[in-house]
């Protein structure tokens, strides 16, 4: 377990802050939250399928006016 030194008259959210920064840099803080909860295989398609959803509504809402604007400068 990683730790830091507390200084003498150091305050508390300052002592907080330095340790949240070194394990920050060294990646522990980042692969605390990946790991926070495990996600079985089934879950991870549903979330995957729900985030391409989304994208693929957006993409298809742009490219729908797209070819519209193309139609009119070619046939001028």
């Amino acid at each position: 377990m990683r730790g830091i030194e507390i200084q003498k008259g150091e305050p508390v959210d300052r002592a907080l802050k330095r340790l949240k920064n070194m394990l920050d840099s060294e990646g522990i803080l980042e692969e605390m939250r990946r790991r926070r909860s495990f996600e079985t295989v089934t879950q991870r398609k549903q979330r995957k399928e729900r985030t391409a959803a989304k994208r693929h509504a957006v993409r298809w809402r742009f490219q729908r006016n797209k070819p519209a604007a193309e139609e009119t400068s070619s046939a001028s």
